[in-house]
């Protein structure tokens, strides 16, 4: 029980912040849980923090799913493909490797450049789709552990005419359909893991709700130049601190 708890806590912190919660999990369950792989560990317990999207962002939830906002939900769709088939064939190739240090190092340089263009005011005129295109494709790479999901998107995302609170919104609700599709997935390969997980999932559920609300507050008290900054160093310091592992 102890030891799904620890790790129900730590993907719910880790999951918004840019060291990769997968890569973080999948570490430490190495040393707690013997019985189920790593990965699979860490990519189950991304359900617990997608309640946490789904409740915390619900109004925006029912916009999309009633389609009263159809450029997002379009956004999502093609997102979530792109995700998925990017994702699916990574998993398969990488199930037993941990090799995201290199990439994270990658998306903490890339989060540089996004504090220094909305520090100069600059925007790139990507349009809609291909945003989306992007975002999935970076989403998708994030099935490697190591390489975070929220600094790749945020990325991304900041490569369009989006303000800082709708790119923070859409990074993390853009996660839900990509981590319902692996969570079926693997319960369907091991129908046991939720009986197993649940501890976990309940505790990445509770952390990850308090957690995503600390820091959308935060963000909203500090100019995005100085939050993609931070972002930054603490990808490019999670990267070196798994280099070091």
């Amino acid at each position: 029980m102890l030891s799904y708890s620890v790790l129900g806590i730590i993907q719910g912190i880790f999951e918004w912040i840019p060291i990769s919660s997968e890569g973080v999990v999948a570490f430490v369950s190495q040393f707690l849980i013997t019985k189920v792989n790593p990965i699979d560990v860490a990519l189950f317990l991304h359900l617990g923090t997608l309640f946490a999207v789904l409740v915390y962002f619900r109004k925006d939830w029912i916009e999309v799913l009633s389609l009263k906002n159809k450029s997002l939900l379009r956004f999502f769709t093609i997102a979530t493909i792109v995700s998925l088939i990017v994702g699916f064939f990574l998993y398969n190739l990488i199930k037993n490797m941990a090799i995201g240090s290199s990439l994270l190092v990658i998306m903490g340089i890339g989060l540089l450049f996004t504090a220094y263009f909305h520090k100069q005011k600059k925007t790139i005129s990507l349009g809609f789709n291909n945003l989306a295109v992007i975002s999935g494709f970076l989403q998708g790479l994030a099935v490697i552990p190591g390489l975070s999901r929220s600094a790749s998107t945020i990325f991304s995302l900041s490569l369009g005419k989006k303000s800082p609170q709708e790119i923070l919104k859409i990074s993390y609700m853009m996660s839900a359909p990509v981590v319902l599709a692996s969570s079926i997935y693997l319960y369907l390969n091991n129908p046991f893991i939720i009986f197993d997980f649940w501890p976990a999932l309940v505790f990445s559920f509770l952390v990850g709700f308090f957690s995503l609300n600390f820091l959308l507050n935060i963000s909203r008290k500090i100019n995005f130049f100085t939050f993609a900054l931070i972002f930054a160093l603490i990808c490019l310091i999670g990267a070196g601190i798994q280099y070091l592992i």
